[in-house]
């Protein structure tokens, strides 16, 4: 799997099946492949930030540079892994979590204040003022409990999203 000259055997299949799991199907994961050794120009295994960004749609997504830190020089396997946040097989679990990553981007397992606002101003931009993004923030924080100097862990970071109206439920798609 590393020399993406090479062909995925099912065993390969198999175990990127498992490491992000079963978000995809095998064949999504051969077109992932595929995909992948595109990005892949130098064809060396693995894909970096600046390879990332020759996806137009990545390029233009307001969070790509908070993204990027997460995923420079990444394998297949990782490269799946990432992509597995996206997948509609994915539980709302493993959707939190990335959603988390990104806003933790120190990788210290803790969201402060500070963290909420560079992500609300990367998505809003000039849209709205830096005190309307604070008191959009400090109100959220207050219904779930927290103060703007709570420093949030995954359980609480859950917790704030549970209570500013996000569907906190798995559905199970029916097939």
């Amino acid at each position: 799997m590393g020399n993406t000259s090479s062909m995925l055997t099912q065993y390969d299949i198999e175990e990127v099946q498992e490491h992000c799991n079963r978000a995809f199907s095998q064949q999504e994961i051969v077109s992932l492949y595929q995909r992948f050794c595109q990005l892949d120009r130098n064809g060396g295994g693995f894909i970096s930030a600046e390879e990332f960004l020759s996806v137009p749609e990545f390029a233009v997504n307001p969070l790509s540079q908070r993204l990027l830190r997460m995923l420079d020089a990444l394998n297949f396997k990782e490269f799946v892994a990432f992509l597995s946040a996206f997948s509609p097989r994915a539980t709302l679990q493993q959707k939190i979590e990335f959603i988390f990553k990104v806003y933790d981007s120190d990788g210290n397992g803790r969201v402060a204040m500070n963290d909420m606002l560079e992500v609300l101003r990367d998505l809003t931009g000039q849209f709205i003022s830096e005190q309307q993004r604070e008191q959009v923030l400090t109100q959220v924080l207050e219904e779930a409990g927290y103060t703007k100097d709570s420093l949030l862990v995954l359980s609480d970071f859950m917790k704030v999203l549970g209570n500013s109206g996000l569907k906190m439920e798995v559905e199970v798609p029916v097939d």
